[in-house]
Formats: C-alpha cells, structure tokens, sequence
C-alpha cells in the first residue's frame, strides 16, 4: 500500500465532503484525518479503500460533532465548568518576564557549569543521587552544593538589580 498515492488520490474529495456534511473545515480536517491513520493502521480490502476511508471519516467527523453538542449542553447547564485560560500577558508582563528571562540567563552564563548542571537538574526535579551522578560527587554534598550554587545566582542577580 502507498499511502502518499492515496492519500493524494482521496484527501482532496474526503476532505471536501467531510466539510460540506459537517459545515466546519475544522472538524473535517480532523476526520479526514482520523480516517487516514486508521488507513495506516489497519487499511481495508483491496477495491475498497474510497468507500472506507469515507465512512471511516463520516465516522469520525460524527463522534466529534456529538462530543461537540455535548459539551454544549453541560456547559449550558453549568457555564462555571467552562475552562478558562488565562488572559494573555500585556506588552508591559511580557517586556517585564523577557526581560527577567535574560537576566537569569545571563547570570546562568556566569556560573560554572557544574552550578548550572546543579541547578538546572534540582528544577527538573531529579533526585540528588542522580544530580551526584551527574556531576561526580557524593549524594551527601549534593544539597550544600545547590545551595552554594543558589547563593551564586542570587548575589549575581542582585548585582544586575543594583546595576540598574
């Protein structure tokens, strides 16, 4: 099977049907596109391969209409279970966190890298046996390690503050 021939073949009239049943260019992309992975997946019987991508995408573009009107009618029922995504950041926050941003990174720069690999695994969240691994030393040294490594950063961003 030549998945690229077909899809060249069929995406184009699977598409367009898709987004005339369903009236949302979005919802048929999906669909289609559902309908070509389980091409992939499991494709059918030879001579059988139009009909099925298009009911597999009718399928699809279905079950995401019906999960769409769904979730219409909860939220309908109850507006306050409707996600809310934060704002997006002012030109002003976004300057400002940019900037802090650079800061901390420049003042990364100056630390050793054994600082940073210190510090850059803490806030990955790796234990201290794997940051002693990491950086050849003892699990016992690790935290008086990132310790001294955050007294670094800190005096470093305080001497950017104090330049300012």
């Amino acid at each position: 099977m030549d998945a690229a021939a077909l899809f060249a073949e069929h995406h184009a009239s699977l598409f367009r049907y898709l987004s005339r049943l369903t009236g949302s260019p979005d919802v048929a992309a999906d669909a289609a596109q559902e309908a070509f992975v389980k091409l992939l997946e499991k494709p059918p019987a030879p001579g059988e391969t139009r009909a099925w991508l298009f009911r597999v995408g009718t399928n699809a573009a279905r079950l995401a209409e019906r999960t769409r009107g769904r979730r219409a009618r909860l939220l309908e029922h109850r507006p306050e279970r409707a996600p809310v995504g934060d704002a997006p950041p002012t030109p002003d926050q976004a300057f400002e966190a940019a900037e802090a941003r650079r800061r901390v990174r420049e003042a990364m720069e100056v630390l050793t890298e054994r600082d940073r690999t210190l510090l850059l695994m803490r806030e990955e969240g790796f234990s201290h046996r794997e940051i002693a691994e990491a950086v050849g030393t003892t699990t016992g040294s690790v935290g008086t390690m990132i310790a001294r490594a955050l007294d670094k950063l800190a005096a470093r961003l305080q001497l950017d503050e104090d330049a300012r």
